[in-house]
């Protein structure tokens, strides 16, 4: 009966190890906030894994390659398009955004927490293809708001910031698809709430 009972218990132990992670998926508008969100949720869940994009765009100052973003050609990311390498993939601001598949799959199938931050094309790309995925959308508080942070950032020119601005105001219609909306009003109570959400 004890050798069944100290079986079944390491049984489950191993059962438990081998437990599939969850999938976070986080959207929202440029200049919302949502980069200071996924740190924040870094920093204090430790068992979630960040999903690195790749993206056609070329790297802002600071960023390096690897870190922030897979920095690829056109050509290379039309490469991967056509081997389906792509769990979710979108054409965004006039550049390629995309997540590989085996990076998030390898994360779960690990048994970590994955955290995505790509926008609403690729989000309901993701929830489609795998329905139990939580998809987090960050919104400002109002349009307002966001062209002040924009404009505040400095690192659009004028048609840029149009470009961005017109997205947005497309971007917060789809909200109501996610399963969470966080407002970021005030950055302490929306990292809080984030972290809430993920554990």
């Amino acid at each position: 009966m004890n050798a069944i009972l100290i079986t079944t218990k390491a049984t489950s132990v191993i059962a438990q190890n081998m437990k599939t992670g969850k999938l976070f998926v986080l959207s929202g508008p440029s200049g919302v906030g949502k980069g200071t969100l996924r740190q924040h949720a870094l920093n204090n869940a430790p068992n979630l894994k960040y999903s690195i994009s790749c993206t056609t765009r070329k790297p802002r100052e600071g960023e390096t390659d690897g870190v922030e973003y897979r920095f690829i050609s056109h050509a290379k990311f039309q490469e991967y398009i056509s081997c389906e390498l792509f769990l979710e993939y979108a054409h965004v601001h006039e550049d390629y955004y995309g997540t590989l598949k085996a990076d998030v799959m390898n994360d779960l199938e690990s048994g970590h927490d994955v955290l995505l931050e790509i926008d609403v094309q690729g989000a309901l790309q993701v929830k489609e293809k795998m329905p139990e995925a939580v998809l987090i959308f960050v919104a400002p508080p109002s349009v307002e708001v966001l062209t002040q942070r924009l404009t505040g950032r400095g690192t659009e020119n004028a048609e840029s910031l149009n470009v961005r601005l017109n997205n947005a105001i497309g971007e917060l219609s789809y909200k109501d698809k996610y399963d969470y909306v966080i407002v970021n009003d005030d950055l302490e109570s929306a990292c809080e709430e984030l972290r809430r959400i993920i554990l």
